[in-house]
């Protein structure tokens, strides 16, 4: 079905439709992998986020309350319908909805690893946590790092929890499945592998190059075994001062942020 631009006079939203049983049903089991993949679909909610993603996948449902209709005449879907709060509520997945729910199609999550020969990337060695997935697309897009790549026991993108965190980023960074270790395997020798270790070199003192992978680890065992053999650069962000008592480790999310940013302000784009 091609997309529709639905102009109709939404201004009072007088015709609020129910969205039906089996709507709300396809709605709520996109929260797991498996209807995702099956339905070819994601979910999204709230008007920015709506908004960001409008704009990279296709729509094909949105159901919006009567305030968020009069301000998006144009918007772009399949189908849309006018909801009272109630009937979003019975369709949301969060404990506040947020004006509009939206369903978009799943892209393609391939993608050519090659392309760290040329600029920096991220990836993600089973990072279990939705939302710190989420919020590590959203640090990477405010670090102009375009492309995410993922091992396939990495938390799926796609998760509402994860589309949420990433607050619109997901529409401009590329996030991609592989069997990780094996990709990183057949870049060629001169593309630097950055790993974080508790042990690692200091970030602070250790040259940064422009392009190249740096891996994050799973929040709990940090990088796999058999990817910290093809790390080439080992790094770690020191705690201060020296030799003080602190915390054990840093959140995955916030070690990805400290380390983006030292690498973007030693090479500054």
């Amino acid at each position: 079905m091609l997309l529709q631009i639905y102009l109709l006079n939404f201004a009072h939203c007088k015709r609020r439709i129910m969205i039906s049983a089996a709507k709300i049903k396809l709605i709520h089991s996109l929260s797991r992998k498996k209807y995702r993949i099956e339905n070819g679909l994601f979910l999204a909610e709230g008007p920015k986020l709506v908004d960001e993603l409008s704009g990279r996948f296709p729509c094909t449902f949105a159901a919006g309350t009567a305030g968020w209709m009069e301000h998006h005449r144009g918007f772009r879907a399949n189908q849309i319908e006018c909801v009272s709060d109630a009937e979003l509520a019975k369709a949301s997945l969060l404990q506040s909805p947020q004006e509009v729910l939206a369903l978009f199609r799943l892209p393609d999550t391939t993608g050519d690893i090659h392309i760290a020969e040329k600029e920096l990337c991220l990836a993600l060695d089973g990072v279990q946590d939705p939302g710190n997935l989420g919020t590590i697309v959203r640090i990477a897009d405010w670090f102009g790092i375009e492309h995410i790549f993922c091992s396939t026991d990495t938390a799926d993108v796609f998760n509402p929890k994860a589309v949420q965190a990433t607050m619109g980023a997901i529409a401009r960074v590329q996030v991609h499945y592989m069997h990780l270790t094996g990709e990183i395997a057949g870049l060629p020798a001169g593309v630097p592998v950055y790993g974080t270790f508790m042990d690692g070199k200091d970030i602070y003192s250790t040259e940064l190059h422009k392009s190249g992978i740096i891996v994050m680890g799973n929040e709990g065992s940090g990088i796999s075994p058999e990817m910290e053999n093809l790390v080439t650069e080992r790094i770690g962000i020191p705690s201060f001062p020296a030799g003080r008592a602190t915390s054990e480790s840093l959140n995955v999310a916030v070690a990805t942020a400290i380390t983006c940013s030292e690498f973007r302000r030693r090479n500054a784009v």
